[in-house]
């Protein structure tokens, strides 16, 4: 088998103009566009409004290559579209040789007829999509959804990245080129079609099933090789001849298997599994993909409450700690392995153990799932379904989802981090609630897709995958009550999008939570990239064109005069909306995971972002840390302290959450002082606590005067601090805190790194240190007065210790309000 790129160079035009731009593939028209100079940054202030007509265009990428007589021998040569956005007509040499219509599947088109040895030429030319989207509408019908002012068009009729069209978070970019790899495959005799690996665990043993599809030109004798190793060494082969249909069946056992967990449970190691194909002694061809061996679950199980739902892996329950992912850019072709790395290394970090890749986005890239097998990130994975209903009714719509889904099942299907197939999102939310939903959809039709094609094809191809048919999802009773706190998933909107109290998320005892979220501003040096000096103002133009939640930046103001003072700069309310959001996500985390066993997962929105905006996202589009993201890493920690404050009773009830496989002894140490960090009482209670489990610990009364007293939590295990909190018994605008004085050292450790250590007379609230470029251990903290805090610095590259001492400027709470 030969394999040759066609990635690389190529030109851009306006289809039917002379006229040319330098053009990479993989990419797409915007950033090639941006490289040739020949548009503006569309993220800059509202250069995006300016950019819909290349959305409106229909575009052509052109290329030539230069093809070796030996690959003109084998008897098939193919052409291999690994992603084409999405309307595609592909000539070779002037010669149509296919069409494409689905940016999520691969394509292959037969080409050996109209190569020749020496140089060839290939066309693709994308027809606009915004065209053919308003064409189907007028001739098929517009089918219902929530677009504007979230998102331009539906996208129902095209098979297409959903927020393309935009959403409440992202630009309104609809992109075309080829985003994925497009290569020539030649081979003779036969090729591997299919390698699809199940699981036995049994006896302290791993038997894996391989079973083996291969596609052959004519009647050959084949046989297949099957080797796993670990870290180079060969544990289990196999070899096993093909039979006349080319199909196969190996079994191979694993001794003494190293399990793969999630993260915090152990250690993820992954086992390489190669498959060759032979005939005779020639090696045809060779699949190789890393797994880890590992069952996971998701565990539904009638109880006296309605019907648990729950993950497990090899057995253990887990509850699923962690977020929601949409597409690191608007260019679908452009997160490259480092920025996946980066992004999932951040999740891991935050004591995070799943991800749930958004069903408006795309399926992602290899290099998303390979990092998260790597740090233990599991991943719901949606359908590319969402907010709006599809036509489920016409056949060849369903031919093309059936052909989309075969493609990405059997793509994902080895990687230890994938735990669920979702079929869509918020479709069930929106069909009783919304208006049009369904007369565009009925039950029927969503059943059709969503409850017959998608988990029939999860059942053939990757039996040992749960699947869940919608989130939210309520699988007993009316499936129309989405809320339904006693059994499936559910999204928790009443805080934000219902202007409910923090304190609501109390009320709510849900199995699962999906989806629930607060917004924030980027931290000031990513607005600034995005606005001028004048735009600096939340309620700008530029200001109000990045927000996309049409409630977003009004509904920030109103929750944070309920808690905060108003803040006396720009700067000051970007950073403390961060605080804000950051306080939402911790009421509603440690309570569910007070809640434990009957709530057994968080993910909130979102992870993260694709370009700089306000938006619900912990981590900013360049990956910076928000203050969220800082204090999830405390409220996911596997051991957490928390506390439910009492105002009217003066009393705080302090709980102990356990993540551990194993019981474990500490203390729980509660503190109370007055503003000024006078200890006022002290009281030690000793704890044991029993593995995955949360439990009330004490009560503690006579807390008071409320405007005039912190309640500051530690567990302590041995002589380490391992968790703690913070409790106040009024809101923090209504205490009277005093300005601190930060005492701060800086010195020098190795790779580039420093430690800080920061120290206050007074408690603060929030500290905060800020240095652009910088990565910090720690941020957003309470201190109390005389207690330093020890933060690791890794310094912007180039930049010495001394100059970081210079530049590195701390502030907490009472410096957003105070001059």
């Amino acid at each position: 088998m030969i394999v040759q790129s066609l990635n690389g160079g190529w030109t851009l035009s306006k289809r039917g103009e002379a006229h040319t731009y330098p053009a990479t593939v993989p990419g797409c028209v915007h950033t090639d566009l941006i490289a040739a100079g020949a548009v503006e940054d569309p993220f800059f202030r509202d250069n995006e409004k300016r950019l819909m007509w290349i959305g409106e265009t229909d575009w052509t990428y052109a290329s030539s290559f230069v093809v070796e007589p030996a690959l003109l021998e084998h008897e098939r040569v193919l052409l291999r579209c690994h992603g084409l956005d999405t309307l595609a007509t592909v000539t070779m040499n002037g010669v149509l040789i296919g069409r494409a219509d689905n940016m999520f599947r691969r394509w292959e088109f037969d080409v050996k007829h109209v190569l020749a040895a020496g140089e060839n030429t290939i066309r693709v030319d994308f027809d606009a999509a915004m065209s053919f989207v308003r064409k189907m509408d007028a001739e098929k019908g517009e089918m219902a959804g929530w677009v504007e002012p979230m998102r331009i068009n539906s996208g129902a009729w095209i098979r297409k990245e959903p927020c393309n069209f935009g959403w409440d978070w992202g630009p309104k970019l609809v992109t075309a080129g080829i985003w994925r790899d497009i290569e020539l495959v030649a081979f003779s005799t036969a090729r591997l079609s299919d390698v699809r690996l199940l699981q036995d665990h049994h006896d302290g043993k791993v038997t894996l099933t391989v079973n083996i599809g291969a596609e052959r030109i004519g009647s050959p004798a084949l046989n297949a090789s099957v080797r796993v190793s670990l870290d180079g060494s060969a544990v289990a082969q196999a070899a096993v001849g093909l039979r006349a249909d080319g199909t196969a069946t190996a079994t191979l056992t694993v001794e003494n298997p190293h399990l793969w967990w999630p993260n915090g449970m152990g250690r993820h190691p992954l086992y390489d599994v190669t498959v060759e194909l032979h005939s005779g002694s020639s090696t045809l061809d060779t699949w190789t993909r890393a797994i880890g061996l590992r069952t996971l679950t998701l565990e539904r199980h009638p109880d006296e409450i309605g019907e648990s739902f729950y993950f497990a892996c090899n057995g253990v329950p887990f509850f699923a700690k962690g977020a929601n992912w949409i597409p690191a850019s608007p260019y679908p072709w452009e997160p490259q392995p480092r920025d996946y790395d980066r992004l999932i290394q951040a999740a891991a970090d935050a004591n995070m153990n799943m991800l749930r890749a958004w069903g408006g986005g795309i399926y992602e890239h290899d290099p998303f799932f390979d990092a998260c097998d790597r740090h233990g990130i599991t991943v719901w994975q949606d359908f590319i379904f969402s907010c709006g209903t599809y036509p489920s009714f016409d056949a060849e719509f369903m031919a093309n989802v059936t052909a989309e889904a075969k493609d990405n099942i059997r793509r994902l299907r080895h990687h230890a981090c994938l735990a669920l197939w979702c079929g869509n999102n918020e479709i069930e939310q929106g069909m009783p609630d919304s208006p049009g939903w369904q007369e565009s959809m009925s039950w029927e039709d969503y059943s059709r897709l969503f409850d017959e094609l998608l988990p029939s094809l999860v059942r053939e191809l990757d039996p040992q995958r749960a699947y869940w048919p919608g989130s939210p999802h309520t699988p007993l009773g009316d499936r129309a009550d989405h809320s339904n706190p006693t059994c499936g998933d559910t999204h928790l909107w009443g805080v934000w999008h219902g202007k409910r109290p923090y304190e609501w998320y109390r009320t709510r005892f849900d199995r699962f939570v999906s989806e629930f979220g607060f917004q924030s501003f980027p931290e000031p040096t990513t607005v600034a990239e995005f606005t001028l000096p004048g735009d600096r103002n939340i309620t700008s133009y530029v200001m109000e064109h990045h927000q996309r939640s049409g409630i977003g930046n009004s509904t920030i103001i109103h929750y944070m005069l309920d808690w905060f003072r108003l803040p006396t700069s720009f700067d000051a309310t970007l950073w403390l909306s961060q605080i804000l959001q950051a306080l939402a996500m911790k009421y509603a985390v440690e309570h569910w995971r007070r809640n434990m066993p009957v709530t057994m997962g968080t993910l909130y929105w979102q992870h993260n972002d694709m370009w700089p905006a306000p938006s619900w996202s912990s981590l900013d589009w360049k990956g910076n840390w928000k203050a969220l993201h800082y204090v999830a890493r405390r409220f996911y920690a596997p051991l957490l302290v928390s506390g439910v404050e009492d105002t009217a009773q003066s009393t705080v009830e302090v709980y102990v959450t356990s993540d551990l496989g194993e019981p474990v002894n500490g203390t729980v140490v509660c503190t109370v002082t007055d503003l000024n960090g006078r200890v006022l009482a002290e009281n030690f209670y000793p704890v044991q606590i029993a593995p995955r489990s949360s439990a009330l610990v004490q009560t503690v009364g006579g807390i008071q005067p409320t405007r005039e007293v912190i309640v500051w939590l530690e567990l302590h295990l041995d002589d380490a601090v391992v968790s703690t909190n913070l409790l106040t018994m009024s809101r923090p605008k209504h205490l009277a805190l005093p300005s601190p004085a930060y005492q701060v050292d800086i010195s020098p450790l190795d790779n580039g790194r420093a430690a800080v250590s920061i120290s206050v007379d007074v408690p603060a609230l929030f500290v905060w240190l800020e240095l652009p470029g910088a990565k910090f251990s720690d941020n957003f903290m309470h201190l109390r007065a005389g207690r330093p805090a020890l933060i690791e610095l890794q310094l912007p590259e180039g930049m010495s210790v001394a100059e970081a001492g210079q530049r590195l400027s701390v502030r907490s709470l009472v410096d957003t309000y105070r001059s």
